[in-house]
């Protein structure tokens, strides 16, 4: 509206306030809001973050860097991290690797202060699917290792009650120790605590050295069977299948020469109102499978050379690293036999999908290894920086027998990245040898191969790759002709 009064020559405008304004006004308030929440969330965050765009220029950061680096946070703003390696604030940045690999990245390393850290860097991606921004999370591993050695103090001064609460419930707070971190194996012992109870037959499955046996131990004690019975372990493929069949049922007095004349009870009746833990159960010979089939139907056992079964109450709790529905299909396991044991299966994931487990696991194996040889080794930061990237194909096994043998054979206190076997040393030197220069063509066809090579290892046909990769079914089709792949299952292309 607008209005005039003459008398005076001046002008009065008048305006109203429409509702798309007033909206425009009440969102800027609610972003001003949420922008200063979420500047709240990030200051007040005890690990250090700074976030830089996508060319490495830090955008943001918080005060807790300044704890953890000794550098005033306004310092780091505008500036490239480049400018800040070289200026020896920072030692490494995990931004330009972000960046590259558009996936989180982390590292271990002493920055400028001294302090051991650990720097774990996130993308964030545009609506163009292109890496926007990296928040890089700082979190310092000093004041965690101070606190974990005051709660191993205290944890210390309480192990006597700890032990004699245990007995009272029967059940172990302690996972046989071995540290369960990372979400996938804090879901598979919440799991296994809630059918220790249960006495269907369990499946455990997973490469060597992940600790089925360890779990496998950890359900028998946290169940009432562990009250009346005992945990009895074979091992199916380390004993001759002559042999195996007398360890397994035992044999009646003359059943065989030189056979014991008051005869022999085998595990199952050694287990009775227990577990009893057939490892690599995938080596179990044909004609012991049968027998066994008959013990998981009928709840009975017959000796070697004896007329009448035997009543056993045990529970079965097999293991193995192989694919027995592979197996079933080339007739080398009984298809009846395999449902039978696949009541309640679990597959632990090989160390390298639980990364989350390997720097808690390194301070129990130091610790460990240190108590049993009187030693006080420590672990210099590059290499836990090695250990945490290192694939471990040998799993846990291999990452307790390494870091017992680096305590033994390290002559000085601290244990650092010349001291590795040479098998690991060429390891490490093969991973961080320089590439050689590639067409962006082919180095893009090279990663798309070994993409497609893994989704063909880990999915039994095309649809599930098709599902895991985000694309059609047809593409993963034509992309497998075209690099020579085939489905585990052999799957006729379409």
């Amino acid at each position: 509206m607008e209005g005039s009064l003459h008398a005076s020559n001046d002008v009065l405008l008048i305006g109203t306030e429409t509702s798309e304004l007033s909206a425009l006004i009440n969102e800027n308030k609610e972003l001003k809001k949420l922008t200063r929440e979420l500047d709240a969330i990030i200051e007040n965050s005890y690990d250090g973050i700074y976030i830089t765009d996508h060319t490495g220029v830090t955008w943001k950061t918080n005060s807790a860097i300044e704890r953890i680096t000794g550098i005033p946070k306004e310092y780091y703003i505008g500036k490239h991290v480049d400018t800040l390696i070289k200026r020896g604030i920072l030692k490494s940045s995990v931004t330009p690797k972000v960046v590259k690999q558009r996936r989180t990245v982390s590292l271990v390393q002493d920055n400028y202060a001294g302090k051991e850290t650990l720097i774990t860097g996130t993308p964030v991606f545009n609506e163009e699917g292109d890496v926007e921004k990296v928040v890089t999370n700082i979190r310092d591993l000093s004041d965690l290792n101070e606190l974990q050695a005051e709660l191993s103090k205290v944890n210390e001064l309480n192990d006597k009650y700890k032990r004699e609460l245990a007995l009272l419930k029967n059940k172990s707070d302690r996972l046989d120790g071995i540290v369960v971190n990372s979400e996938r194996m804090k879901m598979i012992y919440d799991t296994a605590d809630r059918i220790a109870d249960v006495d269907a037959t369990v499946l455990i499955l997973g490469q060597t050295g992940v600790g089925k046996d360890i779990l496998a131990k950890h359900i028998f004690t946290n169940s009432m069977r562990s009250k009346e019975g005992e945990f009895i372990k074979i091992n199916c493929g380390a004993i001759p299948p002559d042999l195996l069949e007398s360890e397994l049922f035992g044999y009646d007095g003359g059943a065989f020469t030189g056979a014991n004349r008051q005869g022999k009870p085998g595990m199952f009746e050694v287990a009775d109102k227990g577990v009893l833990f057939l490892d690599e159960i995938g080596e179990l010979p044909l004609m012991l499978q049968v027998k066994l089939l008959r013990v998981l139907q009928e709840n009975e056992i017959q000796r070697i050379g004896g007329t009448k079964p035997r009543k056993i109450d045990v529970r079965i709790i097999a293991a193995t690293n192989r694919n027995l529905k592979d197996m079933v299909e080339k007739g080398d396991f009984r298809e009846d036999l395999y449902y039978r044991l696949n009541v309640l299966p679990i597959s632990i994931p090989p160390l390298k999908d639980r990364r989350d487990d390997i720097l808690p696991l390194i301070q129990t194996f130091l610790k460990q290894a240190n108590e049993k040889y009187h030693m006080t080794k420590m672990i210099d930061s590059k290499l836990k920086d090695f250990f945490f990237t290192y694939d471990w194909p040998g799993n846990l096994r291999e990452l307790s027998n390494l870091i017992e043998r680096l305590v033994v054979t390290t002559p000085k206190d601290i244990i650092k990245m010349e001291n590795l076997p040479s098998e690991y040393s060429e390891s490490n030197e093969t991973a961080i040898s320089p590439t050689p220069i590639v067409s962006l063509k082919e180095a893009a066809e090279m990663a798309e191969a070994k993409v497609l090579r893994l989704a063909v290892e880990k999915y039994p046909n095309t649809y599930e790759m098709a599902k895991a990769l985000d694309t059609s079914q047809p593409t993963i089709v034509r992309k497998l002709k075209k690099y020579n792949l085939n489905c585990k299952k052999g799957e006729e292309y379409e």
